[in-house]
């Protein structure tokens, strides 16, 4: 392949096509609801309230890293939101949120209703992203 047609080539591959205004509010939507969950979760764990402590410390965690845990999920929240940022913070977001499912699993919890609901939260992240940003949905193509 010559440098002309490669060319052609990856501009060709690389063309995005334009959301639509209902794909976009809805990618927005979805969005907003686990990014506010989530924000409020970092908010309360770095003002730590006493029930937060106390349900934080029965999950065996000690209560000095609650402060950390909180400022961690603010970033990557930050991140997600941030449309320049949004693949970063969704991928660092599904790693706090694996980490929450590991405390679950080893806590012992209920597996739909505990253990599963931070997969539901990070399915709800990476579709509201999928419907939002067109360059996510061109790298993975959903076939109808």
């Amino acid at each position: 392949m010559n440098a002309e047609k490669a060319t052609q080539f990856v501009q060709a591959s690389t063309f995005i096509p334009p959301v639509s205004k209902a794909r976009l509010w809805t990618g927005w939507i979805l969005t907003a609801l686990p990014a506010l969950f989530l924000l409020m979760d970092g908010i309360m764990k770095v003002m730590k309230p006493d029930f937060v402590v106390k349900a934080t410390v029965e999950m065996g965690y000690p209560e000095d890293v609650i402060f950390g845990l909180g400022v961690v999920v603010l970033i990557c929240v930050v991140l997600y939101i941030v449309p320049n940022t949004a693949v970063l913070g969704a991928i660092l977001l599904t790693g706090y949120l694996g980490g929450a499912v590991a405390t679950h699993v080893r806590h012992g919890d209920p597996l739909f209703s505990h253990v599963l609901a931070p997969v539901y939260f990070a399915i709800l992240l990476w579709a509201g992203l999928y419907l939002r940003e067109p360059r996510l949905s061109a790298l993975v193509p959903l076939r109808k």
